[in-house]
């Protein structure tokens, strides 16, 4: 399971596509929207993304993780759009036989998701807004550079 999703991510969901008789260990990581970042109360996030290639993208890197680790199985889920404070925006999901493999899988899974997934992330905090951890090479995409400069003006 490699999905793009506007709703309420279901972490159950994510956790029984990764289930297997021949895993003995289970990782699930959940981020989630968190109150305050940098000093500033957080009102909400909205993320955007290149969905084809966001989850072309999460299939690939399903696809490495396994041959890299010997998983079982490998689930990953983000929600785009507005995602209020306290409700997930990622889950990453992955069995395997031993924990030391899904742990790390795992860890290493979310770290490149971050860095290569055509996701982007604004966080609203009261009194204006700021693009976070934009990935594909870093830094804000110039369209969104303008808006929030006029934004700011």
């Amino acid at each position: 399971m490699f999905e793009i999703n506007p709703r309420r991510l279901d972490v159950g969901r994510v956790l029984a596509a990764v289930r297997s008789p021949a895993a003995g260990a289970v990782v699930v990581f959940t981020g989630t929207t968190r109150r305050t970042n940098a000093g500033r109360r957080v009102e909400r996030l909205e993320y955007e993304a290149h969905e084809r290639m966001a989850v072309r993208e999460m299939r690939r890197l399903g696809a490495h993780a396994k041959r890299r680790w010997r998983l079982e199985r490998v689930a990953m889920m983000h929600r785009v759009g507005v995602v209020p404070v306290g409700e997930p925006s990622v889950v990453i999901a992955v069995s395997a036989a031993h924990r030391d493999e899904a742990f790390t899988a795992g860890r290493w899974l979310i770290d490149r998701l971050k860095e290569i997934v055509p996701i982007w992330k604004k966080e609203r905090y009261r009194g204006g807004y700021v693009w976070i951890g934009a990935q594909q090479g870093g830094g804000v995409p110039q369209r969104r550079r303008r808006t929030q400069a006029k934004a700011r003006g």
